[in-house]
């Protein structure tokens, strides 16, 4: 990718079948580093205000960090992790004062020219589409995920299972908190999607891939 170069961005919630919205969305550019981005997708859970509590503390925290980093200090992984790590610790102690069960899925993306790193917990997932090809970033941390790793479900029973819905993982629930992230190089014309599982449930993979590649012009 050029020094000079052009991003598109865009976001949406789509409230589905529920009474309420849980979900919360953030994409914002660094105030002071030129095209540096964040993206932040949470998923809550936990009652219709502990979840929306959940949710946006995830935001908040990300937010927050991102105004303070300058890339000096912390790698962007370390940035992003650490971000997810804060809200955990908030959102748990939260848990105390309302004595609700708030928590979260979350899936955070700093953006940068040639580069986009990436934190992750639960079953909120990062997309790549390069060319005709879309690749899941993230591993969900759920039950059927764990069960089509070891061999015992195939992806389409997992798309049917009765318990697809159950994490393994998620911000704000156990003592500690395990993030997974990573970074990848990004190129021209490549498109890079955030998306609660609710999107996966709804629309196919290639209609996805429609949709995102009309996005591209």
């Amino acid at each position: 990718m050029s020094s000079s170069y052009r991003i598109q961005a865009a976001t949406g919630i789509h409230r589905g079948d529920r009474e309420y919205q849980q979900d919360q969305v953030l994409l914002m550019a660094h105030p002071y580093a030129k095209g540096c981005i964040l993206g932040v997708v949470a998923d809550g859970m936990g009652g219709h205000t502990g979840g929306a509590l959940a949710a946006e503390q995830v935001v908040h925290t990300a937010k927050t960090n991102l105004d303070q980093f300058l890339g000096a200090d912390e790698s962007p992984q370390q940035m992003l992790r650490n971000s997810m790590q804060e809200a955990h610790t908030m959102i748990k102690a939260s848990r105390f004062m309302n004595e609700k069960d708030p928590h979260s899925t979350a899936v955070v993306l700093l953006l940068e020219p040639e580069r986009a790193s990436w934190a992750h917990c639960g079953d909120s997932r990062l997309y790549l589409l390069r060319g005709e090809s879309l690749q899941q970033v993230t591993r969900d941390h759920s039950y059927v995920e764990d069960l089509v790793e070891h061999g015992e479900l195939t992806e389409a029973e997992a798309r049917i299972h009765p318990q697809k819905n159950m994490l393994t993982r998620a911000v704000g629930v156990e003592e500690s908190l395990e993030v997974d992230s990573g970074c990848f190089d990004v190129s021209e014309g490549d498109v890079l999607l955030l998306a609660t599982d609710g999107l996966m449930n709804m629309v196919s993979e290639e209609e996805i891939v429609a949709i995102l590649q009309q996005g591209e012009a």
